[in-house]
């Protein structure tokens, strides 16, 4: 159902939008042009295809899909002492800052 002139002037109202009637048209087009695309997906037969929680849960279960990531390892070793030598104020090895709210 494509939106008419008159729902973009009530949407740009209550988003406190103010357009120009340039703007107007092309928002009007814009708008319907995404509707369009949601019809073409809601057109998609979808009919048993499990829902996922994530699309990595799609490659768990398949070798050839497997995520290939890195491994978790440290780069660079921790050097709190050498980090901290700048800061302005430390305590037991946590930066300190001033209290910003009262």
């Amino acid at each position: 159902m494509p939106l008419t002139s008159a729902d973009i002037t009530r949407i740009a109202k209550l988003a406190r939008l103010e357009l120009a009637p340039a703007e107007h048209q092309q928002m009007l087009d814009k708008i319907n042009a995404f509707f369009g695309i949601v019809e073409q997906i809601n057109g998609v037969h979808t009919e048993g295809v499990v829902p996922m929680a994530h699309p990595v849960d799609a490659m768990q279960g398949s070798e050839a899909m497997a995520l290939r990531l890195r491994p978790d390892l440290a780069s660079e070793p921790n050097d709190r002492e050498a980090n901290q030598r700048s800061a302005p104020a430390v305590e037991r090895g946590l930066f300190l800052v001033p209290k910003v709210i009262e």
